[in-house]
């Protein structure tokens, strides 16, 4: 399966992947940070049947449903041999204090002893995110630590 990528000039870009049915999902994420959810017509892959505008957030929450378990499940397997070390998923609700602000801002690590070891962020996971990568509305934030650190990670990301 190809992921395909193609600049929209204007508009933004499309990303998009064919099913094995030959229809081709994707989105595109306009120049102004939103996102359409598209689909092809299935007599004709080029042609769209559907675009569904996401907001930001509906767009972090469908990422979410479709790459964050999956991410978490992989690295809850890769780790159980390791007591005590577990993984949780968060979603940076637009009431959180830190949305907008830098990982580094956080000071999660610090704080609570749980690390944030990958974001997904519209469909998109970004592994390893550096102190400097600003947060958003809708992020997935996936944590490894302690089941007390990843507690107080959540109070932290929730309520500062």
């Amino acid at each position: 399966m190809n992921l395909e990528e193609t600049p929209l000039p204007g508009i933004g870009v499309r990303r998009e992947i064919t099913l094995s049915t030959g229809r081709r999902v994707g989105v595109v994420i306009l120049r102004d940070g939103d996102v359409e959810l598209i689909v092809s017509q299935r007599d004709d892959p080029d042609a769209c049947q559907a675009a569904i505008r996401l907001t930001v957030e509906e767009a972090g929450a469908i990422g979410a449903m479709l790459g964050a378990p999956q991410l978490v499940a992989q690295l809850t397997d890769q780790h159980s041999d390791l007591p005590g070390v577990n993984t949780r998923q968060f979603v940076l609700s637009d009431d959180s204090p830190h949305t907008e602000s830098t990982l580094g801002d956080t000071h999660l690590r610090t704080r609570t002893g749980a690390s944030i070891v990958a974001i997904s962020r519209a469909g998109q996971v970004i592994p390893s995110p550096g102190p400097s990568f600003q947060l958003a509305t809708g992020d997935v934030l996936v944590v490894v630590g302690t089941s007390d650190g990843l507690e107080k990670a959540a109070q932290l990301l929730s309520h500062g």
